[in-house]
């Protein structure tokens, strides 16, 4: 399976957090109590859902480079795994979504959903044919038992 991405999904998260903050005097400003705080715990909460999935892969011994799917040796579907099968990407999404709160709601919401397509068509989707190539019928029961995102 060769990726449709030649972008690595934390270079894409870094160009979208950028394109957030640096739009943001494109689209209208929101400011509400606790919003600082609001911000805070949401990356929090995206960063626990990224590092929960990684740990888990290194627990498993299996690869948690998205360039190489087909390298990956186990199939990965207990802890956060049992509620997304993308967790590394939906936890780069709340991490958007935080900074997003912080600096640029409106553009925010933009460029998250432009996120979420792009990752979804060209590395998701990829993914899950170079999953499904590797571990068949025990891949194939996963996705139909496990939301792709949440």
């Amino acid at each position: 399976i060769t990726m449709k991405t030649k972008m690595p999904p934390p270079i894409v998260t870094l160009v979208s957090a950028l394109l957030i903050f640096f739009s943001r005097e494109l689209f209208p400003n929101y400011v509400f109590e606790y919003q600082s705080m609001l911000s805070i715990a949401i990356f929090i909460s995206g960063l626990m859902i990224l590092f929960s999935a990684v740990s888990l892969f290194k627990e498993k011994e299996t690869t948690v480079n998205p360039m190489s799917p087909e390298k990956a040796s186990s199939l990965v579907v207990d802890g956060v795994f049992k509620y997304t099968r993308n967790p590394m990407y939906l936890g780069m999404s709340v991490v958007l979504l935080s900074i997003s709160i912080q600096f640029n709601l409106i553009g925010g919401l933009l460029i998250i959903s432009l996120f979420v397509a792009y990752i979804t068509v060209f590395q998701i989707i990829p993914e899950e044919e170079a999953m499904e190539e590797n571990f068949g019928e025990e891949y194939l029961s996963f996705k139909r038992s496990t939301r792709r995102w949440i």
